[in-house]
């Protein structure tokens, strides 16, 4: 069964999350399948030697995979939040597009333990970073 899901509702929890809403960072669209979030690349991005610096590159996939992670949990299926328990992202390409783009998709989701996939691309669909996030969903205090 599809679950219905109030987007308004998940961009609020999250905007709590203040770096990543700092750094321009925005919740496109959430489904069970996947998650899309997107970031404009500004002057503020960008490193001493003028590309987007990884950090605010693994900013957008971490927040895409908080989202997707946390999903059960804004439906009111499950109690506990999930956190990031480990994570590694490649960088593939420097952006050469003016918007970053991460799709963060399910590998595995048991009841406490989750490994999702964030993929990075710019706006004119090159590739720039693969993340995974694995996600530990600790029980409620």
């Amino acid at each position: 069964m599809a679950m219905s899901i109030n987007l308004e509702h998940i961009r609020a929890f999250f905007a709590k999350d203040r770096f990543a809403t700092n750094a321009g960072v925005v919740i496109d669209s959430v489904t069970e399948e996947e998650v899309l979030c997107s970031m404009p690349i500004t002057p503020e991005h960008l490193n001493a030697g003028g590309t987007v610096q990884g950090g605010a590159i693994f900013t957008l996939a971490d927040l895409a995979f908080a989202v997707h992670s946390n999903l059960r949990l804004l439906l009111g299926e499950t109690a506990g939040i999930t956190v990031g328990q480990s994570n590694s992202i490649s960088y593939l390409a420097a952006p050469k597009g003016k918007r970053l783009i991460a799709r963060s998709t399910c590998l595995s989701r048991g009841r406490s333990v989750s490994v999702y996939r964030v993929e990075v691309r710019d706006d004119l669909g090159h590739f720039v970073a693969d993340m995974r996030g694995n996600g530990f969903t600790k029980k409620q205090d």
